[in-house]
């Protein structure tokens, strides 16, 4: 089978069912231009190689689960994703070493690091919603206020605050689910 021929979509067909061919078709069609992305963010050829990487063998564990439409676009954001966290990660490390809040004994946590980084991705997400809907969830989770209370302080009706929740985390679980994949 020549797989050079295969459009993306079948390509990713293919490697849903463990088609390992289908795997380095991929690989070697877009490595390449990953690799050009992440340096261009980093200026560190290891480190661009390691998160081109990484992003290959999550496309690999997470085959089954994968619902990519277009890998083009998937895979140049995973990488930028990737780059911008890894740069967070140095940036928070330099700004807690220099600021002396961690004595040399102590290490940073990498969980700390990632729940701090997913926040932050998480509030931007949130910024994106409709504006009745943003309001709606920031009630919810960020005050605490229940159904009921949202509905009464907006002058809306239950089901309508309801509504804009829903849609507010399936917005939010699409974007996590899209951005976050391969993490």
């Amino acid at each position: 089978m020549n797989y050079h021929t295969k459009t993306d979509s079948e390509l990713l067909a293919l490697l849903r069912f463990g088609n390992e061919e289908a795997f380095s078709e991929i690989y070697n069609r877009y490595w390449k231009r990953l690799l050009s992305i992440a340096y261009n963010i980093s200026k560190d050829k290891s480190v661009s190689q390691e998160i081109v990487q990484d992003i290959f063998i999550g496309i690999w564990s997470r085959r089954l689960d994968l619902n990519i439409s277009c890998l083009n676009s998937y895979l140049a954001s995973s990488v930028r994703l990737s780059m911008f966290k890894f740069i967070y990660r140095q940036k928070r490390r330099m700004e807690i070493e220099s600021s002396n809040c961690l004595d040399e004994s102590s290490t940073l946590s990498e969980e700390l690091i990632d729940a701090r980084f997913t926040q932050e991705y998480i509030n931007k997400l949130i910024e994106k919603l409709p504006e009745k809907c943003k309001l709606v969830f920031r009630f919810s989770r960020n005050a605490g206020l229940s159904i009921s209370e949202i509905s009464m302080e907006l002058g809306i009706s239950e089901k309508t605050v309801e509504g804009h929740l829903t849609k507010g985390l399936k917005a939010l679980r699409l974007s996590l689910k899209n951005s976050l994949n391969l993490f």
